[in-house]
């Protein structure tokens, strides 16, 4: 059955962010950041529309995915923060990536096992109490560290919605909620110099059209004092990202008690290098 391609305005209306002078109907798949690409395939809205191959799917053609990928460029350019709109973008332009990485991981034993039982990293899903708990310097509790200083939740995670592939969406999915995980590996903060640093990574690992512009454009929202420390970063984050394993073939979840220099060791990402981000 061919893919059913919903009308260009109720395209514009899931990208309403884009636009934000205009009004668009609500849409009808419930915009929960904690449900994903892990669902029933194909079924219908209480109005009988298709709602895609997986919940929050919309399906897009080639016009629609230019409008998307060219406005959402343009605003993640002009407002590096808007996480939705660099979500947008990842997702209308890395096809290619996503079915490299999607190959990876099914050559991988973990990595296989992975997109098999397509686990979630969300709040729903993590005992932080537990995590809390474990001994300084494991992964489990380095990550929740993480999330406290920088006062931040998996939850805020965007649902995956413009990539027109079921198996590929858990891939983007998966990638996304790992993001948090490669901070707490790399020791980056989630400020504008530790993003980018963990973007030249990402954009070497993955080959992510989105990482790469990240990392290129990034640099210059920052300073002339963080971009000396930049200069500094950059190879190491660029040499770790071709020398490691890929990032997607790790079942974090059943890594909490591993120390983090052992698992930074197991990927292949040599330590940070002593300079405060």
């Amino acid at each position: 059955m061919g893919l059913l391609v919903v009308p260009a305005w109720r395209t514009l209306r899931a990208a309403a962010p884009l636009f934000p002078g205009l009004r668009f109907g609500s849409i009808q798949a419930c915009d929960n950041p904690a449900e994903g690409p892990a669902g029933d395939r194909g079924s219908t809205s209480a109005t009988g529309e298709p709602r895609g191959l997986y919940p929050h799917h919309i399906p897009t053609n080639v016009l629609q995915k230019l409008l998307l990928s060219a406005g959402s460029a343009a605003v993640s350019l002009y407002d590096p923060y808007r996480h939705d709109m660099i979500a947008v973008l990842g997702e209308t332009t890395g096809t290619r990536a996503l079915q490299d990485l999607h190959r990876r991981m099914s050559g991988d034993p973990e990595g296989l096992q992975i997109l098999q039982e397509r686990p979630r990293i969300r709040m729903s899903n993590l005992d932080i109490s537990r995590l809390r708990e474990l001994p300084t310097g494991s992964f489990g509790r380095e990550y929740v560290r993480f999330l406290d200083d920088n006062h931040v939740t998996p939850d805020t995670r965007m649902p995956v919605k413009f990539v027109d592939d079921e198996e590929l969406a858990y891939v983007a999915q998966r990638y996304r909620e790992v993001h948090d995980l490669l901070h707490t590996l790399l020791g980056m903060p989630t400020n504008m110099l530790g993003e980018v640093v963990v973007k030249w990574f990402e954009a070497v690992q993955t080959g992510l059209p989105m990482c790469m512009l990240g990392a290129v454009f990034g640099p210059l929202r920052l300073s002339a004092r963080r971009q000396k420390k930049l200069v500094e970063l950059v190879p190491w984050a660029v040499q770790s990202g071709r020398d490691a394993r890929c990032v997607l073939n790790f079942y974090y979840e059943k890594r909490w008690e591993q120390p983090v220099e052992s698992l930074r060791e197991e990927i292949g990402i040599p330590p940070p290098p002593t300079i405060k981000v």
